[in-house]
């Protein structure tokens, strides 16, 4: 897969990167990725592997863009008020980077839409804050056997995640939490987002590229008040609904 002058010149500080250069930039421009939920997460995650060269980037998000996500939701800007999510994140992304394919999906992400949206893409980012979408998307990556990049934000901390079949999400959150609380009930600092979101697209493009060690089967947490991380691991439950049982593990 060859690349013209101009892709040679935007993608320069990858193709002298020692981890990536220029086998593991067109894996990027080879690889398509789901992002689920164009809101805070998605919109840093989706801009960066963009900017990277990921050639094929679909979004799926029923919602329009209102005024109370211009505070950390950075794909849009006032005068996409009342538009599809997904039209004005494409139009945004293919404005940052002519040379990839960005399509869009209005809808909802569930059973009826999952299989479609998810078997034809090399990995799925979750950045929503709905706990059923969740499960949803967990669900269809195991069944289909592709990499689940998860993330999740709520007032000043932060997590993100890798999971494949096994330990798969449910492992890590076998139920709707009683307490499961929203940023729209709780708030959340914009600059968060824009954290774990990045967080996000770095651990998509390692694995697209091979380089370093993803985290797979770990939990990045970040308390951004206390200015510090930590990384836990996820076991595998053996009593987990999707993923428990006799299964290979991912990567």
């Amino acid at each position: 897969m060859s690349f013209t002058d101009e892709e040679i010149e935007r993608y320069a500080r990858h193709l002298v990167l020692r981890e990536v250069g220029g086998p593991g930039q067109q894996k990027l421009k080879a690889a398509s990725v789901l992002i689920v939920g164009a809101g805070g997460l998605g919109s840093p995650a989706a801009l960066y592997l963009a900017a990277a060269g990921v050639g094929t980037i679909i979004l799926a998000d029923p919602d329009e863009v209102e005024r109370s996500n211009l505070q950390r939701q950075v794909l849009y800007a006032d005068d996409d008020l009342g538009r599809p999510k997904v039209d004005a994140a494409a139009d945004r992304l293919h404005g940052l980077n002519p040379h990839i394919f960005v399509a869009g999906f209005n809808g909802a992400f569930d059973e009826a839409t999952a299989d479609e949206l998810v078997e034809g893409v090399d990995m799925v980012l979750d950045g929503t804050d709905d706990f059923g979408v969740r499960f949803c998307v967990n669900a269809a990556c195991v069944r289909h056997g592709k990499p689940l990049v998860s993330g999740a934000i709520g007032r000043w901390t932060g997590q993100v995640g890798v999971f494949g079949a096994r330990p798969c999400y449910r492992c890590l959150v076998p139920e709707i939490p009683p307490d499961a609380e929203t940023c729209t009930a709780v708030g959340v600092v914009g600059a968060l987002a824009g954290v774990i979101g990045s967080m996000m697209a770095v651990e998509a493009v390692k694995l697209i590229t091979g380089a370093g060690e993803p985290l797979a089967g770990r939990l990045l947490l970040y308390d951004a008040l206390a200015g510090e991380t930590r990384t836990v691991r996820v076991a595998a439950d053996p009593e987990c609904p999707v993923c428990g049982g006799d299964r290979s593990a991912f990567p």
